[in-house]
């Protein structure tokens, strides 16, 4: 079997309704697709080759399915939980890969996924990082933005002189919200409608995790978390229907806003 043939079948299964993988293999691929896989290998063969299948399934990815940036972008990061908070300590496979850090939702034992979309829906990059690391960690945000140019729309905890300096610098102009313990400052209108619009790839998080399934706590290796969560990502990039913002119509309510404040 091919590696191009194991990338397929598990693109396919986050693209199911399958909540498993074992069933979805067993049930569904070697019943209903004899035709198209003839060399289909067991279930326990399968999950052994997954391994080998993660690099180009990472390139395939980067190279294929990442989307291009059209001068509007949103950043947000999610977390990605590899167990319960009171298995953490007994928790072997993630052992020295994970770690413990603390969301929005409260503390997680696990990683961080960074997520890059435009408003097409469309990703135009990722990073995954343990759970404690910093959304502005410098190392991780100039990785992530190297090919930006134009805005880049942010939540508050994104808020930092010295990164948007650095931002600036390279031609992209980082857009966040204020604190309560901040003084107001001046913002365009059109700047306002699109942090109002972050709910897009607040979106996009929900459904690589609740459709695409990229997060479940029944891992058995480090690398087949790594395929699942690959394959997860390159699936969304194929759905038909994607989180998107209409551009005409917000660039008509910000030209009726601009016409309303002259009078």
């Amino acid at each position: 079997m091919s590696d191009a043939e194991m990338i397929t079948i598990l693109v396919l299964f986050h693209s199911n309704t399958f909540r498993n993988f074992k069933h979805f293999y067993l049930f569904y691929v070697c019943r209903e697709l004899k035709e198209e896989f003839p060399h289909l290998l067991s279930y326990t063969r399968f999950v052994e080759r997954m391994p080998r299948v993660a690099i180009p399934l990472l390139l395939f990815l980067k190279l294929a399915l990442m989307g291009e940036c059209t001068g509007i972008t949103f950043i947000d990061s999610t977390r990605i939980p590899v167990c319960e908070n009171k298995r953490e300590y007994s928790n072997r496979v993630f052992k020295g890969y994970a770690h413990k850090g603390k969301s929005t939702m409260g503390w997680y034992y696990g990683f961080k996924l960074h997520l890059l979309c435009n408003e097409r829906g469309e990703l135009l990059n990722f990073a995954l990082t343990k759970a404690n690391v910093d959304d502005r960690n410098p190392e991780v945000f100039n990785n992530l933005t190297k090919d930006l140019f134009g805005k880049l729309y942010a939540d508050k905890g994104y808020i930092s002189q010295s990164l948007f300096a650095s931002l600036f610098d390279r031609g992209v102009h980082i857009v966040t919200g204020i604190r309560t313990n901040m003084k107001n400052r001046l913002m365009e209108v059109y700047d306002k409608i699109m942090l109002r619009k972050r709910s897009i790839i607040e979106t996009i998080n929900d459904m690589l995790k609740n459709v695409a399934q990229i997060v479940h706590t029944r891992h058995r290796s480090v690398s087949n978390f790594i395929v699942n969560l690959l394959a997860g990502m390159a699936a969304y990039a194929f759905y038909d229907t994607k989180p998107s913002i209409n551009m005409e119509f917000e660039m008509e309510g910000e030209a009726e806003m601009k016409q309303l404040t002259l009078f």
